[in-house]
């Protein structure tokens, strides 16, 4: 009778200890937001190969280990950036993401910060080995992502510029790197950017009061909500000129004339959803605009396998 109630607790204990690394493991992804870096190293090497890598063949590119190199300290930058912001948004996320942060309380928040450090270093370490210019990038780049989650996410609107900008730092490295400078990429960087603006934008309204709680000044919970989506609408206005600019004056073709034309369309939609504001509204509309993205991205790889083949 012993022997069984041993055998029992001991196969309860596996199960318990298998569920509690398990979860361990899952909040650690959710902390540093890996799956957020996977969509970006897809982006980047997307971008890089079939707009900024305007003479290399494939072969010498997939043989280019300075190139992979960067991506490698790019991802791993990110990382160490959403574990850093996690840290420093850590209560206001109880509120605003239960289910997340219940995940994440298997690790104790000393063991983030300690991943932050190891990842931080070893993106510095390559970066180092690459070259002093790229070390001097990588500086940079990890001291404004620890500079924005300390400081700048609680300024108003330096804090959606920032967070945008951050986002896009690595591509424009790449730019510099390739020395791929014109109008055509200008103006995609420009649309972009007000994309991204106008998702952070519509997502701080659904964080309003947290926001304000918390000491965090942004756009939503410094104006009033007609103000505010008054701001939207006009960034999407914007961001449909650009498009249009992209379209009639560039002499962009293939997939990506098709990815901007249909954008036209997005936006009004995004437009009728703000301006007839809801939750399940403000909802769709980063849901929309963050597919709008992923589809760019995808647009951008059957554009350059067009152009290529």
């Amino acid at each position: 009778m012993n022997s069984e109630k041993e055998n029992f607790q001991e196969k309860n204990y596996i199960k318990k200890s298998l569920y509690y690394r398990f979860s361990q493991f899952v909040g650690f992804l959710l902390g540093a937001r890996f799956f957020v870096a996977a969509l970006l190293t897809f982006a980047l090497y997307v971008s890089t190969f079939f707009l900024f890598n305007q003479d290399e063949s494939f072969r010498k590119f997939v043989f280019d280990f300075k190139v992979h190199g960067i991506i490698f300290c790019t991802v791993l930058t990110i990382l160490a950036g959403g574990i850093i912001n996690q840290f420093y948004d850590f209560e206001k996320d109880h509120v605003v993401k239960p289910f997340r942060t219940r995940i994440q309380s298997f690790i104790k928040q000393k063991y983030f910060l300690y991943a932050y450090l190891f990842l931080s270093l070893i993106s510095l370490s390559v970066a180092w080995m690459i070259s002093h210019k790229v070390f001097a990038f990588f500086i940079v780049y990890q001291f404004f992502m620890w500079f924005y989650s300390h400081k700048l996410s609680r300024i108003l609107i330096l804090n959606n510029l920032t967070f945008v900008s951050l986002t896009l730092y690595p591509f424009f490295g790449m730019m510099v790197y390739y020395e791929t400078f014109s109008k055509k990429i200008l103006l995609m960087a420009i649309f972009l950017f007000l994309i991204l603006l106008c998702i952070d934008i519509v997502k701080d309204t659904l964080t309003k009061s947290v926001d304000k709680a918390f000491g965090y000044t942004t756009i939503p919970n410094y104006f009033n909500a007609k103000t505010t989506n008054g701001i939207i609408v006009s960034l999407m206005i914007v961001t449909m000129a650009v498009s249009m600019k992209l379209i009639l004056r560039t002499g962009i073709a293939g997939f990506m004339a098709y990815y901007f034309a249909g954008g036209l369309f997005v936006f009004i939609l995004c437009i009728y959803f703000i301006i007839n504001h809801s939750r399940k509204n403000k909802f769709l509309t980063i849901n929309i605009l963050r597919l709008w993205v992923f589809l760019g991205i995808i647009s951008m790889l059957l554009s350059g396998l067009e152009g290529k083949l």
